[in-house]
């Protein structure tokens, strides 16, 4: 396959012919060449690949040519229908490839005929616009072929009408389903198991592998490659699907479903209505056994509020009494078996969380102001993970521009057990030299010093007059990103600065995007969901601001976990986990600047560390190649003659 690959990168090659846009570049031969050895030896490979390497070609060419079936799975549902409808297609056409493929994603993203049906009998909703929404999503149900609800585009996505007309692991009825036949879930499974390459995501995959069955579990014995792209976030992902969780939202439901199930098909079955009844009562109850603030902490903190151990007890009680109660209606309705496996499989979650001291498991608890959720999340998920990559003779391909620190692979292998990976980094091709700067601020107080969001924000505003708008400010905490929100706007308008103000929530992500891209001149203020897989190429976006180095929250209770047990184990919790990851996050960061080879701009971390911390250096070195600067009138030199320069265009 190697000659073959040579040709099809090539500068006359099928991709060039076929693709106006194409560039051979050989970044992407060399790793497309070693994706193609990985698939050929049914080996593991760490690939990390810049910016502007293009990877998913990269792994696209020697997985359509390698005649097995192939999973590949992106890091969201926006990347997977990207994969699936543009890449995919443009690949298989330009090498004329018989590829037969499918996109498959989590059940709740179908229409589900029975609980649509279910919901339009019940009336649930008053308001004009949701009553709306439900005949829409009916119409679309009547006319699609896929019924994924990324299709129905007249139904917004935040519509409270989604969650009842799709269907979860818990409450799908299955083969007892009188829709079964007709399944927009059963027809994806169908459609993805006939297929040579199938497109999931990070969530459906991993809930396959802890055999959590979202629709995909027939699919990973017959397949010969998995290919996990934006790679870098597989260990957060893994974490949660390898652990459990019990929430106030889900005893609720539990107990809303039960109810309106009584309603329905047991009326003369009061005992039923009212353990349903007590178990939403005693759920809620469980937020009082708190105090008022809201916060992560270990079980044994929780624990030693009696408030909250009374309500956790009694929310046991009612819970298994509910099971107790539906068990006894159950062949009233096709409903209620399902219902009853869900109230006991509560009930034993919540028993072990407060009784089991398992050493490999995290148990903590996260209160908001509105609810809670108890977890149960894995130690590690290093061995887990290792004996599904270890336990069949499948490829293994893990890919993202972030998965080392400055080469050093051994933080990711270390977390998901693939030390005996090959790994390997390709530089980006861009010309960092002259595309742009890193800039540190001098003289601004500590990051940890209650002054430290204002000085920010008030060399934002310089950096910003500057840039001309065009500007990412992005924040490590919600409470900063809600400062500058606050103060920005008014500090622009002091200056008699036209930019408009975007900032991360007051509306979806991808409509905030679009009218970025749009206006040309604007600042977007956003957080962690900024900071990575968001793509804005072009002069609309020329200045990157990031607050401070995103090192992990010191309260977060499973890092405190797993930084005690490194260091038991005789390992430094900081430089060989903190470091590496803050490395990481940071690179992810940095990388939203920088998107095509025409791209100039100046990335500004307002964080003294990077520059007075002996780690500072392990931190700078995963960052692009760009010159660094503290001088703000280096900064304006920069934008001024990037100004001379567009002007020359």
């Amino acid at each position: 396959m190697i000659p073959e690959l040579e040709r099809i990168f090539g500068p006359d090659g099928q991709l060039a012919q076929a693709l106006p846009n194409f560039r051979a570049r050989p970044q992407q031969i060399e790793l497309a060449r070693a994706i193609a050895e990985a698939i050929a030896d049914n080996s593991q490979l760490l690939a990390e690949a810049g910016t502007g390497t293009g990877k998913t070609f990269a792994y696209l060419v020697p997985a359509l040519l390698s005649g097995g079936k192939v999973i590949i799975a992106t890091g969201t549902k926006t990347l997977q229908d990207q994969l699936f409808d543009r890449d995919l297609p443009r690949v298989r056409d330009a090498l004329k490839l018989p590829v037969e493929s499918a996109l498959l994603k989590g059940r709740s993203n179908y229409v589900c005929h029975y609980h649509l049906a279910r919901t339009r009998s019940e009336g649930r909703f008053t308001a004009r616009d949701h009553i709306m929404h439900v005949q829409r999503v009916a119409a679309f149900a009547e006319r699609s072929v896929t019924g994924d609800r990324a299709d129905c585009e007249t139904v917004p996505e935040s519509s409270p009408v989604w969650p009842l007309v799709t269907s979860t692991r818990d409450n799908c009825l299955g083969s007892e389903c009188g829709h079964y036949k007709e399944c927009f879930v059963l027809k994806a499974r169908k459609e993805a198991l006939l297929a040579d390459v199938v497109v999931v995501n990070h969530h459906l995959l991993f809930a396959d592998i802890a055999l959590k069955d979202d629709g995909l579990g027939e699919l990973l014995p017959a397949c010969n490659t998995v290919i996990i792209d934006e790679a870098h976030r597989a260990p957060d992902v893994a974490t949660v699907f390898f652990g459990e969780s019990t929430s106030m939202l889900q005893l609720t439901e539990l107990a809303r479903d039960a109810e309106l199930e009584q309603r329905r098909k047991a009326a003369d079955a009061k005992a039923l209505l009212d353990a349903a009844q007590a178990v939403g009562m005693a759920a809620r109850a469980v937020r009082l056994g708190f105090d008022a603030g809201a916060g992560k902490l270990l079980r044994s903190d929780a624990l030693a509020r009696r408030e909250f151990l009374d309500a956790l007890d009694r929310l046991i009680e009612e819970t298994s009494t509910l099971a107790d109660e539906i068990e006894a209606q159950r062949d009233r309705s096709e409903e209620l078996p399902a219902l009853h496996n869900r109230a006991t499989a509560a009930a034993d979650r919540l028993s072990a969380w407060r009784d089991d001291s398992r050493g490999d498991l995290i148990r903590w608890a996260d209160v908001t102001t509105s609810g809670w959720q108890l977890h149960a999340t894995p130690l590690s998920v290093a061995e887990i993970f290792r004996k599904e990559t270890e336990s069949s003779a499948r490829s293994w391909v893990f890919t993202s521009a972030t998965l080392s620190v400055a080469g050093d692979f051994s933080l990711f292998a270390r977390q998901l057990g693939l030390e005996a990976a090959r790994s390997q980094s390709w530089a980006s091709p861009f010309d960092y030299a002259s595309a742009g700067r890193i800039y540190v601020p001098r003289n601004l107080p500590p990051p940890n010093s209650p002054q430290h969001t204002s000085a920010v924000i008030d060399e934002a505003l310089e950096l910003v007059t500057l840039s001309g708008g065009r500007a990412f400010l992005l924040f490590t905490s919600l409470r900063a990103l809600r400062q500058c929100a606050e103060a920005l706007p008014r500090l622009l308008r002091e200056r008699d600065l036209d930019f408009p103000v975007l900032t991360q929530n007051e509306a979806p992500k991808g409509e905030l995007l679009r009218r970025f891209r749009t206006l040309g001149n604007a600042v977007l203020i956003g957080s962690q969901s900024f900071w990575e897989g968001v793509d804005v190429a072009g002069d609309a976006l020329s200045l990157v601001v990031i607050d401070k180095l995103p090192f992990a929250p010191p309260d977060d209770p499973v890092l405190a976990a797993r930084m005690k047990h490194l260091e038991e184990a005789g390992g430094s919790p900081f430089m060989d986990w903190q470091v590496p990851q803050a490395a990481i996050s940071l690179k992810q960061g940095a990388g939203r600047l920088i998107r095509s080879e025409t791209d100039r701009g100046v990335l500004a971390i307002c964080d003294d560390r990077l520059v007075t911390k002996g780690y500072g250096k392990t931190l700078r070195s995963s960052l692009p190649p760009m010159p660094f600067t503290r001088e703000r009138e280096d900064v304006a030199a920069f934008f001024g003659s990037q100004r001379a320069w567009q002007a020359s265009q």
